[in-house]
């Protein structure tokens, strides 16, 4: 175990926070499975989603680290060529996305083969955000130039977009948001950001426009959800969505400060996705609000720590790819918390590494292992000026210890003349 978590390079602070989160993820999920192996198979046996959510843990941690050993500029020529990829992979998801549960799920396409559902537009997410940093960094010793940066950043910005909005309005206002973030601590000229969100305004309003015009086509069939789930948070009508804030609701106020325990949660049987989009009320209601805070505490951490690679990231490449995968992530568990205490409409959006699922903590894994990367490279180049003092250090003594032996070599055979005859210093050697 000693030798393993020596072969462990980058910042050992992000590695156990990310493990803490993973740890505690097992309980609540064993827990919070209990209606889904209901509803499944009637048994109400969570075995198998403990195991799977396990294999799923296991698979992220190996993605960690492999993508860690990667130099993380590696990712800025593959951002380059993975963005058309990624569109493929959208648009065939769009169109062929498949269905869980008898409800239609657009945003997730099924691998072939082994019967794996996975959600592209997270992959997409990861792959757009170290695009824009690619651009910002090359261009940082420049003067931008609007119209080339609207050919060469915001257009691919705007496609990926397009192809995320009509089954996922949440995660597309999520990327559109931390891109503009990514942009801003790039020092992109503000009045530019602020011609780009006016336009990404009316693209939506143009989007619903064309949507209420064409209200039978299923291309525009989320857009009545995002409205509805948008009116019903604001007037708190009745429906699926209202009832399961309720049921989030009661479950956060059933736990009070130290929680029913363990798997003592009621609301598990009731709330729909309690082990995923719903899962923090969950673990209030089981471990109450220090458990919940312990949870917030932990991915204040996690930003605090990528605040600090981020600074100490000896490129500007390297600050931004930290920026642009880790701040994202952290906002995700911010906006799923603010979900289940009504503070924001429902949104879909997981908590990351605790949630149950494979592709989201896959890709929140891959994302972990660039930023590790980049954490890395510091350390890697820290050791090398630490070797390069060393060896100096070595050098300079080595000098200064053939500098004395010749000193003193000098001084045992200097023949001093004191005599009056000059004959005389010779002949007593």
């Amino acid at each position: 175990m000693k030798q393993l978590i020596n072969n462990l390079k980058g910042d050992k602070g992000i590695w156990s926070f990310v493990a803490l989160l993973a740890l505690f993820s097992f309980m609540p999920v064993f827990s919070a499975s209990s209606n889904l192996a209901y509803l499944g198979h009637g048994t109400g046996n969570t075995l198998g989603y403990l195991v799977k959510h396990l294999a799923h843990i296991c698979i992220g941690f190996l993605i960690i680290f492999w993508v860690h050993k990667m130099p993380y500029h590696y990712f800025r020529a593959i951002s380059k060529v993975g963005l058309p990829v990624v569109w493929i992979l959208l648009a065939y998801t769009l169109i062929k996305g498949t269905v869980i549960a008898g409800a239609n799920a657009s945003r997730w396409i099924q691998i072939p083969f082994v019967g794996i559902t996975f959600q592209t537009s997270t992959l997409a997410s990861l792959v757009l955000y170290i695009y824009v940093a690619r651009y910002l960094s090359k261009t940082r010793e420049e003067a931008i130039d609007f119209k080339e940066s609207l050919k060469e950043l915001w257009v691919p910005v705007f496609i990926t977009l397009m192809f995320i909005l009509p089954a996922n309005f949440s995660t597309t206002a999520l990327i559109f948001s931390m891109v503009i973030m990514l942009v801003f601590v790039g020092k992109y000229p503000i009045k530019y950001i602020g011609i780009i969100v006016g336009s990404g305004i009316v693209c939506l309003a143009f989007f619903i426009l064309i949507a209420k015009a064409f209200p039978d086509s299923r291309f525009f069939s989320r857009v009545t959800t995002w409205g509805s789930r948008i009116e019903n948070f604001s007037t708190d009508k009745p429906d699926e969505d209202n009832y399961q804030i309720e049921k989030a609701k009661i479950a956060i106020a059933s736990g009070q400060i130290y929680g029913l325990g363990p798997g003592k949660s009621v609301q598990k049987n009731f709330l729909p996705q309690s082990s995923s989009d719903f899962i923090f009320a969950i673990i209030v209601e089981e471990y109450g609000l220090l458990g919940g805070l312990m949870i917030l505490g932990l991915y204040l951490l996690l930003l605090f720590r990528f605040v600090i690679a981020s600074h100490k990231a000896n490129t500007l490449f390297g600050k931004l790819v930290v920026v642009g995968l880790g701040f994202p992530m952290i906002f995700q568990a911010m906006i799923n918390m603010a979900v289940a205490v009504e503070l924001l409409p429902v949104t879909g959006q997981t908590l990351p590494l605790i949630s149950s699922g494979g592709s989201s903590i896959w890709m929140t894994c891959f994302a972990l292992g660039i930023i590790i990367s980049v954490t890395k490279k510091d350390e890697e180049i820290e050791e090398e000026l630490k070797v390069a003092a060393k060896r100096e250090e070595a050098l300079q003594k080595l000098i200064d210890a053939e500098l004395n032996a010749q000193e003193e070599t000098q001084q045992d055979y200097s023949i001093e003349d004191k005599a009056s005859n000059p004959m005389d210093a010779v002949s007593n050697k």
